[in-house]
């Protein structure tokens, strides 16, 4: 596998990863977290996602010419409370479902944790999902991040998206 920065060229890819996971999550009942529509057919995604790479800072990982995962990292996200330190955020982390026990994830954030030392950086903070069955966030604990704080993103019509931001030490 081999990560590389990626380009405007390569957000079409990356939304493709994250709708997949949105079907895989929906096959399985779970709508709570990205809802049922595609991501690609989000203006708001796509101009997030297209964000992010013309910020440079977004990576993904590939086997084959196949992107298997993609990377953002960046300035922390608006909706949760700020650092009390210079950090590094994982803005964005998605892999191929048909890739999934192939440890993508892990490699991604271990690229992620290299970028922070390379930049100086001792704290490395991620946000995901924090309802289900917490899934995701055992996910990141186990590798190797730890419970920062939970917050809420007020949607309308909609309850509250939980969520909980995690922290990683360098």
């Amino acid at each position: 596998m081999m990560i590389r920065r990626a380009g405007r060229d390569d957000v079409p890819a990356v939304l493709a990863l994250l709708d997949g996971a949105t079907e895989w999550l929906v096959a399985r009942g779970r709508i709570d977290q990205w809802g049922t529509a595609p991501h690609s057919t989000s203006p708001r995604r796509v101009e997030q996602i297209t964000g992010f790479a013309d910020d440079h800072g977004l990576w993904v990982a590939q086997t084959n010419d196949r992107v298997v995962g993609a990377l953002a990292v960046g300035a922390a996200m608006e909706y949760v409370p700020p650092a009390t330190e210079p950090e590094l955020y994982v803005r964005l982390l998605v892999t191929d479902r048909a890739s999934a026990g192939q440890n993508i994830g892990g490699t991604l954030l271990d690229h992620a944790r290299g970028l922070a030392r390379e930049d100086g950086v001792h704290l490395l903070r991620v946000d995901c999902f924090a309802g289900g069955d917490g899934a995701l966030v055992r996910y990141y604990e186990r590798q190797g991040f730890t419970r920062d704080v939970a917050f809420a993103v007020p949607r309308i019509n909609e309850p509250d998206w939980p969520g909980q931001v995690l922290a990683q030490r360098l």
